[in-house]
């Protein structure tokens, strides 16, 4: 009697109950999977961090989760993120071989889990995949190869990409990383209790990594944080405004400014109108100032965009631009005043006739002296603004201010410029305002021959003087 009330005791636990996670016993360490025997056990509780089994220390073979009991799946994810944790020396390809298959079979397992969301992770799961992540891609990055020989950073197109050998791995971390942030089972209350603030700022600092396509994975991941979790916008555009001041005003040395100016490129472009004074003050005090460093042209382009991007959405701006695209106007660089000779004439492209009247001065005169540039190539660029059919309708707006400018550079250049080609568009340049006002061509042609009248005459003067000075001094020797 007492066996047959075992018995009906005995029931079989229900699916719901099947679910959840067993409790693992005191030697959690030590949980196999026997495949052989499923003994029914009673519904355990919940997973909590106090029964999360511990490391084993040991890179070992677990059976993929489809093959598992669902009673089971829980336990042997944290088990497998556990073996995600080993370290590798990758300079040797043969040490520990068959180690970096398992983690590297193991990392892409769970990538295609999370993507496929067959898995629902609890709390605790998600807690044990971020900590792998996090302690799998923030390490010490290796040193660039101008730090080690402390010369100066070379031409990055000339100079040989650094090739992470740790790539293999970190590439599924990487990916991981994005597929848990994209997810649609993801929870972003949830989430961002483990992707914080200190979790984004590491995440920054990965930029500086020398290896490119770990910069490309690390500015997909951030522009994902940065579109789903909210609560991170604000701080994220504040760490890269830190980033951008101690590279422009302290080590001019970052490696991944390109990428963190297209991230941006993106986030200018969904700014709501009217723009917030906060972003303004980012314009002036982050963007403008990042055409200092003398490596503008790693990142010229996207900076441009960024820049472009401020105007069109509120052409007040362009008056600043300008204005401070002149201030860290390059005397020696010629390549960096052809990068912004370029970039201005993308900026008066959107620029309207009022914003352009108020900084027309000081531009022409710094474009005058860029048509007297010996360097062919700069005064090329500033002549080639007269193919601009929009630069020059304002030009022919404001001539009776420009032409005065300008017009003693042009005469130069077609007099005594060394190269044929410059003569031959300034005179095309010359032509085109004669044809534009011949009345004020004229009065600038007389007052530049008065002018040059004037010069001849002191010129005369000053050599008369010293021959004056050397006959009194002879005649005292």
């Amino acid at each position: 009697m007492f066996n047959k009330i075992m018995k009906r005791g005995q029931k079989k636990p229900s699916k719901s109950e099947a679910i959840e996670p067993p409790m693992p016993t005191s030697s959690a360490s030590n949980v196999t999977v026997n495949h052989a025997s499923r003994l029914a056990a009673p519904s355990p509780p919940p997973l909590t961090l106090a029964t999360v089994p511990q490391n084993t220390g040991v890179v070992e073979v677990l059976p993929m989760l489809k093959d598992v009991p669902i009673s089971d799946r829980h336990l042997v994810f944290i088990r497998k993120v556990q073996v995600c944790c080993f370290f590798f020396d990758f300079t040797d390809t043969m040490k520990s071989a068959r180690e970096k298959e398992i983690k590297r079979q193991t990392l892409t397992e769970l990538v295609d889990l999370v993507q496929s969301g067959s898995c629902k992770m609890n709390e605790i799961m998600q807690e044990e995949l971020v900590k792998m992540m996090s302690l799998n891609i923030f390490r010490c990055l290796p040193p660039a190869p101008h730090e080690n020989t402390g010369s100066e950073a070379g031409d990055p197109e000339e100079d040989e990409m650094f090739m992470d050998p740790a790539w293999p791995h970190l590439q599924l971390v990487y990916e991981l990383l994005l597929r848990y942030i994209v997810s649609s089972d993801t929870d972003t209350k949830i989430a961002k209790r483990y992707l914080d603030h200190s979790f984004v700022l590491k995440l920054l600092d990965l930029f500086d990594s020398e290896d490119l396509r770990e910069r490309e994975y690390v500015k997909t991941i951030l522009h994902r944080i940065y579109g789903r979790f909210m609560v991170h916008r604000p701080f994220i555009r504040n760490a890269i405004n830190n980033i951008f001041y101690r590279f422009v005003f302290e080590t001019e040395r970052y490696s991944g400014v390109g990428e963190l100016l297209e991230i941006l490129g993106s986030i200018i472009n969904g700014f709501a109108l009217p723009m917030k004074e906060e972003h303004k003050l980012f314009l002036v005090r982050a963007l403008v100032p990042l055409h200092k460093p003398k490596c503008i042209a790693m990142y010229h382009h996207q900076l441009a965009y960024c820049i472009i991007q401020f105007v069109e959405k509120d052409y007040r701006l362009a008056d600043t631009v300008i204005r401070g695209l002149l201030k860290y106007w390059p005397v020696t660089n010629c390549g960096k005043e052809v990068l912004f000779l370029g970039e201005l004439e993308e900026i008066l492209e959107v620029t309207q006739s009022a914003e352009f009247q108020r900084c027309m001065v000081p531009l022409f005169r710094q474009i005058g002296r860029s048509l007297n540039s010996p360097h062919f190539q700069v005064a090329e660029r500033a002549l080639f603004w007269w193919n601009n059919e929009h630069i020059v309708g304002l030009i022919a707006e404001n001539r009776h201010v420009i032409l005065p400018i300008i017009f003693y550079a042009l005469e130069k250049n077609i007099k005594s410029h060394w190269n044929q080609a410059i003569n031959g568009l300034s005179s095309n340049v010359r032509r085109m305002f004669q044809e534009m006002d011949t009345e004020l061509f004229e009065e600038c042609k007389r007052q530049h021959e008065e002018k040059e009248a004037k010069i001849e005459e002191v010129e005369e003067k000053r050599v008369s003087t010293w021959k004056r000075l050397e006959e009194v001094a002879g005649q005292i020797t």
